[in-house]
């Protein structure tokens, strides 16, 4: 198996100095466990994807956990935010989620969330990895942890997305198309729905262990685009594999971005006099979203791109609306991290009580186009303290004149540049943005 990434940053150094077999996730769940139980504490929840080497995975960490005298609540297959949910919720020291987002099924990883339904602070991250370091010692016999199925999570996390919504709330009349991409939502996604009174298809709720987001859910459009048009469904609903990320259809078959859905919830909340603060992007947040805010006088932030810069930059100013274009959108007021359901459940907050379809409303802000090109390094490029590259990044600044904007930003996981330009015509940004990339791939040659 591999692994693209770990959910929190302090373990994500580990890529690549250890391969993620059963036999490392079993010392991860030692090293973790010895740190949570220093800290005089004795539960850690696990739950899990869709994905096949789940089962593998979630065997080898209670087996480290036991051996470190932590009891393991065993979830299931949850949803990553239902996981954080029911660690607040249930007297745990920290949540584990075995999950690859929304990567192939023959990847997976690990996400850890902290007693309080957080990200781990880095300082307990560092000791963990630390941890990782030492020889592995089980403790006495009469002091193993012990494994327990909580067989009542995803009830409880139904209830819980329901009450981020007045006991009011109505969906009657509103037909729906969710994709859970065969992933972990595939049983709480469209249950939520319904129980609101919404009529609702589904697709992608079929995990075999080997499907999960393959041509289905958040990153993989299309099939919802087909379904929501062929049903003559007023929207449709979408989530990756481990359904933190959240993006939408309207009737007509277009797609709305999390950008657009981060617009939509705070220009409703902000009528309601609801909104706390201003909203938290990031540095690939389209210009349109921010012009659209500024036009409502929303403050408007960017953060480096990664839920966790959104949600560090949200509990710094103690605003809470953010997220990603991607579709990680967190909502404070309502849940700790990026959650799917919630957010979705906040879209279809606006649209009810404003009566408004979704196409209406994603219509209030104009997104402006955006072309991104990867450049590939031979070795690593720091395009800063380049010259040439300086002088044609303010070139084209000129250029748009304000109509636009160009980012220059380095890839976290591969040996790329990624040179993005955005403005108010296609043809425009994309010339800007070939100019850029050759000027760029240039210098990294010399």
């Amino acid at each position: 198996m591999t692994c693209k990434y770990f959910g929190t940053d302090g373990i994500r150094g580990l890529v690549g100095k250890f391969p993620v077999t059963p036999e490392f996730m079993l010392k991860l769940g030692w090293a973790a466990g010895s740190v949570f139980a220093d800290k005089g504490v004795s539960q850690v929840l696990i739950g899990k994807d869709t994905r096949i080497s789940g089962y593998m995975f979630e065997s080898a960490l209670e087996a480290g956990l036991s051996a470190a005298g932590v009891n393991s609540g065993l979830l299931g297959p949850m949803p990553a935010p239902a996981i954080a949910y029911l660690t607040k919720t249930s007297n745990a020291c920290a949540g584990i989620v075995i999950s690859a987002s929304h990567n192939p099924y023959h990847d997976n990883g690990i996400k850890f969330f902290s007693s309080d339904g957080n990200k781990l602070s880095r300082k307990v991250e560092y000791d963990i990895e630390r941890m990782l370091d030492e020889p592995l010692k089980v403790v006495k016999p009469n002091r193993l942890g012990k494994a327990y199925r909580i067989k009542d999570a995803a009830r409880r996390y139904i209830d819980y997305c329901k009450a981020t919504v007045a006991s009011t709330f109505d969906l009657s009349g509103l037909k729906m198309v969710v994709d859970c991409a065969h992933g972990a939502a595939y049983h709480v996604g469209p249950a939520v729905f319904r129980e609101l009174g919404s009529t609702v298809d589904v697709i992608g709720v079929q995990p075999d262990g080997l499907n999960i987001n393959h041509g289905v859910g958040a990153v993989h459009m299309d099939a919802l685009r087909a379904e929501v048009v062929a049903k003559g469904a007023d929207l449709g609903i979408a989530f990756d594999g481990d359904a933190d990320r959240l993006m939408m259809v309207d009737h007509k078959g277009e797609v709305i971005n999390g950008d657009e859905l981060v617009y939509i919830i705070a220009a409703f909340l902000r009528t309601r006099k609801e909104l706390i603060g201003g909203v938290v992007g990031t540095v690939m947040s389209n210009l349109g979203m921010e012009k659209g805010l500024s036009a409502l006088n929303i403050p408007f932030e960017r953060a480096f791109v990664g839920d966790r810069y959104v949600n560090e930059m949200l509990l710094e100013k103690g605003w809470q609306l953010g997220g990603e274009s991607s579709g990680h959108i967190i909502c404070r007021y309502a849940t700790t991290t990026g959650d799917g359901i919630i957010s979705a459940l906040q879209v279809l907050r606006a649209l009810v009580e404003t009566g408004r379809s979704l196409y209406d409303f994603k219509s209030d802000m104009t997104k402006y186009p955006q072309v991104m090109i990867n450049v590939r390094l031979s070795e690593k490029f720091d395009v800063s303290d380049n010259l040439e590259i300086t002088k044609a990044v303010r070139s084209i600044e000129k250029q748009l004149a304000g109509r636009g904007r160009v980012l220059l930003r380095a890839s976290g996981t591969e040996p790329l540049i990624r040179v993005m330009v955005e403005g108010e015509e296609y043809d425009e940004v994309a010339d800007c943005s070939r100019e850029l990339a050759d000027v760029v791939g240039a210098q990294c040659a010399v």
